[in-house]
Parts: C-alpha cells; structure tokens; sequence
C-alpha cells in the first residue's frame, strides 16, 4: 500500500518538474482524510450548440457541464478517503440564477499502467488518461473511454461523438499560490465540443497529520 499522491505515482521522478503550487495542490494522500479546496472563476464555460443533444446523458452520467457562462465562481473540493487510494473531486459551478452545479468525480491509478489515470463519473463510465509534467503543469490528455462491469474495463467509442480531451492546469508565474487550467474537449470534424478555463487560488490542506 503505497501512500504517495495518485499524481506523484503515475509520474514517478517526473512530479519534481511540476511547479510548486501543483505539487502542493495534488499532495494528499491515498488512504487519508486529506482534503483540498481551491476557489476560483471560470473566465470561460462554453459548449457548442449542437452539444445541447448530448446534455441529457451527461447528466445522467454526471459528465458534463450543461450551462454557459463567462466570470463563474467556482470551488473545487478534493477528497481522499481512508477506505481507498482514489482521489475524489467534486468541482461546484456557481452559475447567476442557477443552484450550484456539481461535477463529481474520482481518478484512480493502477502502477501497472503506468503514467495513466482513469477518471471515473457514473456507472462505471471513465476516461483514461495520460498524465505528464510539462514546463511546471500538469497535463492530461485523453486516451479514450471505458465501461468498467464485472471487473473488467470494456472500451467505449465515446470519442465518436465528444471527441478527444486535454486538460491542463499551470502555475501563475506571478502569485506562488495561483494557477490557471483550461479543458478542451475537441472534435476531429466538428471542432470544439466543450471548453472551460479559470483562474485558481490555493487553500490549505487539512487531514490528520
């Protein structure tokens, strides 16, 4: 049982290149009641119009975001559990006139794979992604969709229709405890799907020592 951060074992050396308000972002630990919250706004929550047909199964799913805006606060809480190594994230979107928005999720990493994650939403539905540190940010970037049933994880062609993802978030060269992420979701023929991006502040991690 390993209790190094989900991040710090899919990139193993390479989590000393990330800068060090994402180190200090990603430091909880598997098995733990860590817990983080950053607060922000979304100078961007964008989808294109045709992407409205899909907001049915996303929030059936719990995958996607299904209002637009510009300048939305947002916080996002992320977990660790003491029963588990996942890292659990739940990002709550402050739309005006809107109830807030929960986007829930959890990331888990299987040292035989790798470098990769899979992010985990409803019934099983997940990404898998390749994470890396790329000049101080920490880079994901998609490497296609799974069902996990009955112990097995059963491809999904879900990147027909959404298209492929990456995600990124990047320390703010002028403030030690910002950073900025931006998520693009963009189709081969169709063009961009969904897209958001936001400025970031980092809150104190808390959990028993």
């Amino acid at each position: 049982m390993t209790m190094q951060p989900v991040f710090q074992q899919a990139l193993g050396p390479a989590w000393d290149r990330l800068g060090g308000v994402i180190r200090r972002h990603y430091a909880m630990r598997p098995f733990s009641d860590d817990h983080v919250c950053v607060r922000g706004t979304m100078s961007e929550v964008w989808h294109a119009p045709w992407a409205a047909l899909l907001m049915p199964f996303g929030r059936l799913f719990g995958a996607l975001v299904p209002h637009q805006g510009k300048d939305v606060p947002i916080e996002v809480h992320y977990r660790c559990r003491p029963g588990n190594a996942m890292l659990h994230w739940d990002r709550i979107f402050s739309f005006p006139g809107r109830p807030p928005f929960h986007f829930r999720s959890h990331m888990e990493h299987d040292a035989a794979r790798g470098s990769e994650v899979i992010e985990y939403v409803r019934f099983g539905i997940g990404m898998r992604l390749a994470v890396s540190a790329e000049e101080g940010a920490l880079v994901f970037r998609d490497l296609g969709y799974v069902w996990r049933v009955a112990g097995l994880r059963i491809p999904l062609p879900l990147g027909l229709f959404l298209g492929t993802a990456y995600v990124e978030e990047r320390p703010d060269p002028a403030d030690a405890d910002r950073f900025t992420m931006k998520m693009l979701l963009r189709h081969r023929w169709l063009g961009d799907v969904f897209r958001y991006s936001g400025r970031f502040s980092l809150g104190a991690r808390t959990g028993s020592q």
